[in-house]
């Protein structure tokens, strides 16, 4: 989930994987392991993500916890 949410807002910023790696001085080939979902970003990579993005880390996790909600059936009470 957190891939799809990272490569979403890749594209928004409209950045490559290469530049956007650059950017946060991360390797290319780990981004793109995050946003296939084969790796998870410590909390220092997240926080570099989100500055290269220029996101907050609070709008990063809104994305993420609406992403997290879409195609979930509501529980009954």
């Amino acid at each position: 989930m957190f891939g799809k949410v990272l490569k979403e807002a890749r594209q928004k910023a409209g950045l490559t994987q290469e530049k956007l790696a650059f950017k946060a001085d991360l390797d290319r080939t780990y981004i793109s392991l995050m946003e296939r979902g084969q790796r998870s970003p410590t909390l220092d990579v997240l926080l570099r993500l989100c500055e290269a993005l220029e996101l907050l880390p609070s709008e990063l996790m809104k994305e993420l916890e609406s992403a997290s909600k879409i195609g979930k059936p509501k529980r009954r009470r």
